[in-house]
């Protein structure tokens, strides 16, 4: 929960900083250029929705149950933003680059405690903080890889789908849109019939390279 409320809060904030960067400061205005998880809580999404699962693949003598959440949306004014198409793309992969970006720190901080700390070498005087440590760090790696892999898929209302409607000649944009009605059920199916897995094997299998170099 810990490393969930930090990843949707950075990629929320993210959102709302190039907004403002690009002349729009609704979301500036109403404080989301910050990384207080308070300003992005969505009741449901982060919190109940996540618990919900923690528990219940507890219940269920461990079983392995997707943890999904989200944010409070990111309020934007296209109307204010300067060379609107290319807003349009920086603001919806920012959240996706600032999720990033937190990987990659993640993963520099896991190669240095494993390979430089001597954290884990027997007698070390702070040994009994290594292996915390190195839980929240590889938590930290693998849910801002996944979310950020997660939303780059082009499916109302993931980031991904808002960077393909630009791109999109103008003749397929209302079929896109049409889609978003059904977006949340096309999510939920592709979570449990597993081919999301499929979709983020190539990304687990290069996380596995990286930690192993």
């Amino acid at each position: 929960m810990v490393v969930l409320l930090f990843a949707i809060s950075a990629h929320e904030a993210a959102h709302a900083w190039m907004s403002y960067k690009f002349g729009d400061d609704t979301a500036r205005l109403l404080g989301r250029i910050t990384l207080n998880p308070v300003a992005h809580t969505d009741p449901i999404g982060t919190l109940l929705i996540p618990i919900a699962g923690f528990v219940l693949s507890h219940v269920a003598g461990g079983a392995s149950i997707p943890l999904i959440g989200w944010g409070k949306p990111t309020p934007v004014n296209p109307l204010r933003w300067r060379n609107k198409n290319v807003a349009n793309v920086m603001v919806s992969i920012a959240g996706i680059l600032a999720n990033l970006i937190i990987a990659t720190v993640s993963l520099l901080l896991i190669k240095i405690l494993f390979q430089y700390s001597g954290l884990f070498e027997p007698g070390a005087a702070l040994s009994g903080i290594g292996e915390p440590l190195s839980l929240l760090l590889f938590r930290t790696l693998l849910l801002n890889v996944g979310l950020a892999f997660f939303n780059l898929l082009p499916i109302p209302p993931l980031d991904g789908s808002k960077v393909l409607w630009t791109i999109l000649p103008d003749s397929a944009k209302p079929a896109l849109e049409a889609l978003e009605r059904f977006g949340f059920i096309l999510l939920l199916l592709i979570m449990q019939t597993g081919f999301l897995s499929i979709i983020f094997s190539p990304v687990a299998r290069l996380l596995g390279l990286l930690l192993a170099l």
